[in-house]
């Protein structure tokens, strides 16, 4: 790095590692030590407060809004969550469109999450790219105007587990991130509460090399709407190490690497050459390089309880408290009601789209000492979270 570079993280380091300080201070107590219940029962109360330490432990952050029921990433997933209690709402997922705007989808091939192959009009614009080195067929963002995609509408992205969410298909269309940003100030007010959201760049590595960089154009509209500072409701995540460091370069916001499985290599390490895997960055020594320049990770559930051969869970790691050790929230992700996403002995039946023992599983990982946790279903979450202060 360069030398303005390394000025720019020595600074942003001292601030996080302060921030990330003050986060842990207050939710330490989750880690099953005496006092548990009645200090997490503090923070739950602690709406109002200025920034991360504002908010409940363990957090219910609505994954894609409240995607278990209705389309995800579509202002009735994003306003259910809200009204169901999540904490946080993860809006969204950002990708950009052929004109430089950024949208909300889970991924920047829209086949399988909106109604464009019933659209004659963009048949041609259905191709074959290499996405991360996977071969992907369909239809992208990057290929369609703002204008174009705002003619199509959402659709349920797993209909096998959730039959019951296709009664929405066609209902809304495509948010931008502005949009997303003009709804977290409206609903604040209408709700007397303030929003969060927990919005992800999506394949940075990629749109930089086709010239639309993600990192300044998020930058730019938080800036534009007065939240990039350490206490704005927006925290910023990626699964790209790189990306979270630039926007730690651009922005005040607290930022969250996301961690897959232990033997993948996040993109812009392919690209760099940097044979480093998940397992090495969840290390003591890849968690303290993670600190420098972030304030918490979203590992998978997996990272933070691995699973047998045969599916049901084994012994938690010890990411928590290694994580914690260096002041690193931890929010893992997802916490699913159906069948086929919930640990083996926490299933009930074989239907793909029947509930198992969610709150069962729930208690199992809130008593890792996790900080928070993205769910499909946020009401789920909360009932499960009032269960486990209980004690």
């Amino acid at each position: 790095m360069d030398g303005d570079q390394a000025n720019g993280q020595t600074q942003g380091t001292g601030r996080r590692a302060l921030l990330g300080a003050a986060v842990l201070g207050a939710s330490g107590a989750v880690l099953g030590l005496p006092g548990t219940a009645r200090a997490a029962e503090t923070r739950t109360a602690g709406h109002g407060g200025r920034g991360l330490k504002s908010l409940p432990v363990p957090t219910i952050i609505g994954h894609r809004g409240a995607s278990g029921y209705r389309p995800e990433h579509t202002f009735g997933s994003y306003n259910l969550a809200l009204d169901l209690g999540a904490d946080v709402v993860e809006a969204g997922d950002l990708v950009p469109t052929k004109d430089g705007h950024l949208v909300c989808r889970h991924e920047p091939e829209i086949g399988g999450t909106t109604d464009v192959a019933a659209h004659p009009e963009f048949a041609d614009r259905r191709t074959t790219k290499v996405l991360d080195g996977v071969s992907t067929t369909g239809w992208f963002t990057e290929d369609f105007t703002l204008a174009e995609l705002k003619t199509l509408r959402a659709v349920e992205r797993i209909p096998a587990n959730r039959p019951h969410n296709t009664l929405y298909n066609g209902r809304w269309e495509i948010p931008t991130f502005e949009e997303v940003l003009q709804w977290q100030d409206e609903q604040t007010r209408k709700r007397g509460r303030q929003v969060w959201i927990y919005p992800e760049t999506k394949h940075p590595t990629y749109f930089r090399k086709l010239g639309l960089g993600l990192e300044e154009r998020v930058a730019k509209l938080l800036r534009k709407y007065g939240k990039d500072t350490r206490n704005s409701p927006v925290i910023l995540q990626s699964f790209e190490p790189s990306s979270i460091q630039k926007l730690n370069q651009l922005v005040d916001n607290p930022l969250v690497v996301l961690l897959s499985s232990a033997n993948s290599r996040p993109w812009d390490f392919v690209e760099a050459n940097d044979p480093r895997t998940v397992a090495d960055l969840v290390t003591p020594r890849g968690l303290r390089e993670i600190a420098g320049y972030a304030q918490g990770i979203g590992p998978t559930l997996d990272l933070v309880i691995p699973k047998k051969a045969d599916g049901t869970l084994a012994e938690p790691t010890t990411l928590v408290s290694d994580a914690h050790r260096v002041g690193l929230v931890l929010h893992p992700y997802t916490m699913r009601n159906e069948n086929p996403f919930l640990p083996a002995e926490y299933r009930k039946g074989s239907a793909a789209d029947a509930y198992g023992d969610v709150f069962g599983a729930f208690k199992t990982y809130f008593a890792t000492g996790i900080d928070g946790v993205f769910t499909d279903n946020a009401d789920t979450g909360l009932l499960a979270r009032a269960d486990f202060l209980k004690g």
